[in-house]
């Protein structure tokens, strides 16, 4: 069985939450977003370890979220850094070489379905990377100065997602070049893209929603009842 490890940044501060409180901590149905994270992890058999990224001056109140939740599975509570990048870079440096799949997936995107992270890492077992997205629904329209100056086709157009797994020689080797040449991806997949390697679509869910604002919250309250029914 390949030994699979979980990086999970959650060293956001969540300006566009508003409030004092790191958007991570905010609680959906009395428990915090993270927290809800953390057990999808714990509960996937086929994961092996955790390594969570936190703000530096929140890790003691990561480490008692971990150890109230009983998320046995995180083995490293790593600093974030500066940017989304540097968090999972740091992330990245405390796994084990014996890794053999590397999953990255935001810490605030909660409602990632167990199945979705399974395919995720067959997929990159067979071709070194897989990014869960989902296809646009709406109508793309490019703009210049406030008018369209084309409409997009939608056929050839997905939403990344998170998780986004690959294998730990392949990221490795992607964030090790995007740090010697200063390069700064838009997610981790652009990273390896930018190797010239393979990255496999794995069909997400409209679901797995990134919480970032309060109309987030509000949208997670009723993915979570939903689910409750």
């Amino acid at each position: 069985m390949p030994h699979v490890t979980a990086v999970i940044p959650a060293a956001g501060s969540g300006k566009r939450m508003g409030g004092n409180k790191s958007k991570q901590y905010l609680e959906i149905a009395s428990r915090p977003i993270i927290a809800h994270t953390l057990q999808v992890f714990q509960e996937a058999s086929f994961v092996d370890d955790i390594i969570l990224v936190s703000p530096a001056a929140e890790i003691p109140f990561s480490r008692e979220l971990v150890s109230n939740y009983g998320i046995s599975k995180v083995v490293s509570i790593a600093e974030g850094g500066a940017e989304r990048q540097d968090s999972i870079k740091k992330g990245l440096e405390t796994i084990e070489s014996s890794t053999d799949i590397v999953i990255v997936h935001d810490g605030v995107r909660p409602f990632i379905k167990s199945d979705i992270l399974k395919a995720s890492v067959n997929v990159a077992l067979e071709y070194g990377a897989a990014l869960v997205a989902v296809p646009v629904k709406d109508t793309v329209k490019k703009v210049n100065g406030g008018s369209v100056i084309e409409t997009v086709p939608r056929n050839k157009l997905w939403l990344a997602q998170t998780p986004q797994t690959f294998s730990y020689d392949l990221i490795m080797a992607a964030y090790k070049n995007a740090f010697l040449k200063g390069i700064i991806g838009t997610d981790d997949a652009s990273l390896v893209e930018i190797l010239g390697k393979e990255v496999r679509i794995v069909m997400g869910s409209y679901d797995n929603i990134k919480i970032t604002t309060p109309e987030d919250l509000l949208f997670a309250e009723a993915i979570l009842k939903e689910k409750q029914l």
